[in-house]
């Protein structure tokens, strides 16, 4: 389990696949409470004929570290740590909060983004006013209701109960403060005004039943986007666990297409 030491956070990461070929590696980058296993199903089919990195940000899964203020202090987290591992050309897979990671790394180093990939991900956190006063209302509650909440929402109607519960556990376990930082860190992200200036093969794929990051807003990114390609698949927001299958096709045909 390798980790690597970056402002006071021992990040743990993952770098598989062959070093030989001429694909830049993809580089997995994971949303809000979850961890680097949310794209086991991606990483056991790139593994085995492309480098693939992942990690554990700061403060989730078996990382440590505090919570920070904004997006931006995660992507440099990815810097240093693509800076360690002597990747130079990559493309961004980001979910979630780990799109908005992706989107700041292509805007802060464009010559270094060969293509990108946002799962459920949007560019400016925008709420009706009723949502907004619901989420603000929801921090006020018991730590694990908040965290089962949230959780909850995120996946499409009739998902097993039994492996929500299991994503539930593992989000509590992430600290309270790293969690509520960086909610606030989410809210805060507005990168949709800079969206042209991200030239970037794009894909965009979102779960039509997304209530936490509404398909709407995902929509209205794309349209800003120089170069986008839009899939909506019939899921929620967890889309990495809830279709991974087809996620991951997805993913493939774009990355290897000319």
């Amino acid at each position: 389990m390798p980790q690597l030491e970056v402002d006071g956070a021992a990040l743990t990461y993952d770098d598989e696949g062959p070093r030989d070929g001429a694909a830049a590696p993809l580089v997995f980058i994971h949303g809000w409470t979850a961890n680097r296993h949310r794209w086991d199903h991606q990483i056991a089919h790139f593994a085995g004929h492309r480098r693939v990195i992942r990690l554990d940000l700061r403060g989730h899964g078996e990382s440590t570290g505090a919570g920070v203020k904004t997006v931006a202090e995660l992507a440099q987290d990815v810097v240093a740590l693509l800076g360690h591992l002597e990747v130079d050309r990559f493309v961004p897979v980001g979910h979630s909060m780990g799109g908005m990671i992706s989107q700041t790394l292509a805007l802060a180093h464009p010559e270094r983004v060969e293509r990108m990939v946002l799962v459920n991900s949007i560019g400016r956190m925008t709420y009706s006013r009723g949502r907004g006063l619901l989420m603000a209302a929801s921090t006020l509650v018991p730590y694990r209701m908040f965290v089962a909440t949230n959780i909850q929402r995120a996946f499409a109607p009739g998902h097993p109960r039994e492996e929500i519960r299991e994503y539930i556990r593992a989000s509590a376990a992430t600290p309270r403060e790293v969690v509520m930082t960086l909610y606030g860190a989410m809210r805060a992200f507005d990168v949709l005004d800079r969206a042209a200036e991200i030239t970037a093969p794009t894909l965009m794929v979102h779960g039509y039943h997304d209530i936490q990051l509404p398909v709407g807003q995902m929509l209205r990114m794309a349209k800003a986007y120089p170069d986008a390609e839009v899939r909506i698949v019939d899921a929620g927001h967890e889309l990495p666990v809830e279709r991974p299958a087809e996620l991951t096709a997805t993913i493939d045909r774009f990355v290897t297409a000319k």
